[in-house]
């Protein structure tokens, strides 16, 4: 007996839900209008120059413009996304966002996207990445178990990531020049004198443990020859202390005690003095027991 053959039946698509259509076509919608709205009112560039300046002129943004962390024995150096973004405002017509598309707590990873869209030039930069639920810190590798750690390491590399977003479709000459303009703000301070801003920086610094000593050590030169310059390099890494992107101890190494200083000219050990200086220096050093032998 012969018996029709049977075909298989073709998966039929999904129904779609009255609230997805309807949020599909207000998304069209929306990418429709800002494109028109860009295009009827297209920037200008002298508007977003003044407004770049006046926010770079000020303190509040120079401020934190800037980050700087240890790595390979020297330092890293470049804007922040808090200048990203205000150069992305300044610029006009351009949107941006992070997001968290994935998590995958069985291989501790997140998925997240990043981008930025110059609306009036149909530019568009995204950056797919995988976050994983983990820190270097101390040498080694530590995962992250609290949900609040997780969340912050998220948005710590999201952050970084819509940074580079928005830098791709902002011009270089608008970038360069709002960057001169803060350092110059940072050079220039709060108006008060060279003199009044070190003693605050010095405040400061003595609030995490750091001395004027370890200051100087770290700037090559004695408090009375700082310049604005100078201030500007200890805000910057001040700032960076705050935001956790590097540690005290990174930012300010510990004087260390060479082989020259602990042996004399006869390569014999000398021993202190009774003034408690030791070949003129003072003998407790920051992190040893004062007194104690080496």
């Amino acid at each position: 007996m012969n018996f029709p053959a049977q075909t298989p039946a073709t998966a039929s698509p999904d129904r779609i839900g009255q609230s997805t259509a309807i949020e599909q076509s207000r998304a069209v919608a929306e990418v429709q209008a800002a494109i028109y709205v860009a295009r009827q009112f297209p920037r200008d560039i002298g508007r977003s120059r003044s407004a770049m300046q006046a926010a770079c002129g000020t303190m509040a943004l120079a401020e934190k413009a800037f980050y700087k962390f240890p790595r390979a024995g020297g330092s890293v150096e470049g804007s922040t996304i808090h200048l990203a973004k205000t150069l992305a405002q300044s610029w006009g017509n351009i949107q941006y966002g992070v997001s968290e598309m994935r998590r995958d707590d069985s291989f501790r990873q997140s998925e997240m996207q990043a981008w930025a869209w110059d609306v009036e030039a149909n530019t568009r930069h995204v950056l797919t990445f995988i976050v994983p639920h983990a820190k270097f810190a101390s040498g080694k590798v530590k995962q992250l178990e609290d949900l609040r750690d997780i969340y912050e390491n998220n948005a710590n590399n999201g952050a970084r990531r819509l940074r580079e977003a928005i830098f791709a479709v902002v011009p270089d000459f608008f970038i360069d020049e709002a960057e001169e303009l803060c350092r110059e703000t940072l050079h220039k301070g709060d108006g008060k004198p060279i003199e009044q801003r070190a003693e605050g920086a010095i405040g400061v610094f003595k609030g995490l443990g750091i001395s004027e000593e370890r200051l100087e050590q770290k700037l090559g030169r004695k408090k009375a020859q700082w310049t604005g310059a100078d201030i500007a390099q200890l805000l910057i890494t001040h700032k960076s202390i705050d935001r956790r992107e590097i540690a005290v101890d990174e930012a300010f190494p510990q004087a260390r005690i060479t082989g020259g200083e602990i042996k004399g000219g006869n390569g014999h050990k000398q021993t202190p003095s009774a003034s408690g200086t030791w070949a003129g220096q003072d003998v407790a050093k920051p992190g040893s027991k004062s007194g104690g032998a080496a």
